[in-house]
């Protein structure tokens, strides 16, 4: 089969992919790119040496075999429900949306679709996966965040914690994943990533700390249960846009690359 790649959205990740395409580092075609923000989109594509054309959503459907979101979750169930429509596979970088949307996940089991939903901005997915099949008895997740990576999030707004002059770092929430990620939907896609790899998102406990003096997204992630224990510390750094990490674009990167290399390292 020849793969091909459509990329909805044309952010942070977005923009990544198509310099990573534009390099010949994907390994696969670029079928096309859309986005709600087209004039931009178009800018951008002028940039490249070998720019992807930029397509409605129902061509860029039709001519990709793959389609990849980097749009944001709001355009996941919608974009779902197109991409499997057509026989096509999915990829999912607002994992978030998953927690919300539960159904996409069954419908492309029940259309025999791929559904995936790369590491992104987090690292031990093999090993929560490998533990779970196990008895394990507590997942958690410490992140703590630059004031710039947090700012504007709906949890913030609604309970009106301010961090603007912020001098120590504040606890701003504790709670389950699926909790954090409809709080924090800009940010917490790894808790939902940790989750679905592990006990779920209701027994997944995220504690989210803002930091003034931070520069890198940190995540420090344990699971305790009968296999033993497991710590994973990272520390990311931001790209242009400062609540997307650098790690997130090199995951998706490599997640793309995956998907037509018959040799898979890792669980």
């Amino acid at each position: 089969m020849t793969h091909s790649i459509g990329i909805v959205g044309c952010g942070a990740i977005g923009r990544a992919l198509l310099r990573a395409g534009d390099k010949s580092e994907l390994g696969v075609a670029v079928a096309g790119v859309t986005s709600r923000a087209a004039s931009s989109a178009r800018e951008f594509l002028d940039t490249l040496d070998s720019p992807p054309p930029y397509l409605e959503l129902d061509e860029l459907v039709e001519r990709s075999s793959l389609l990849i979101e980097t749009a944001g979750g709001h355009v996941v169930p919608s974009l779902a429900d197109a991409a499997f429509g057509a026989g096509k596979d999915l990829m999912v970088i607002s994992i978030g949306a998953l927690l919300e949307h539960p159904e996409v996940i069954e419908q492309a089991r029940a259309q025999g679709c791929r559904l995936y939903a790369p590491s992104g901005a987090i690292a031990g997915l093999d090993g929560i996966k490998s533990a779970c099949q196990g008895r394990v008895d507590r997942v958690e997740m410490v992140s703590r965040k630059p004031i710039a990576a947090l700012q504007g999030a709906p949890y913030l707004v609604e309970n009106e914690i301010p961090l603007d002059g912020l001098t120590d770092e504040q606890e701003v929430f504790y709670g389950p994943a699926r909790a954090a990620v409809r709080g924090f939907p800009s940010n917490l896609n790894v808790s939902a990533a940790v989750s679905l790899a592990g006990i779920g998102p209701d027994r997944t406990m995220v504690r989210i700390i803002a930091d003034p003096a931070l520069s890198r997204n940190c995540h420090d992630i344990t699971v305790e249960g009968e296999f033993g224990l497991l710590q994973v510390h990272i520390e990311n750094i931001p790209s242009e846009n400062p609540k997307t990490g650098r790690l997130t674009a090199l995951s998706i990167i490599r997640s793309v690359r995956d998907v037509t290399d018959p040799v898979r390292i890792g669980t």
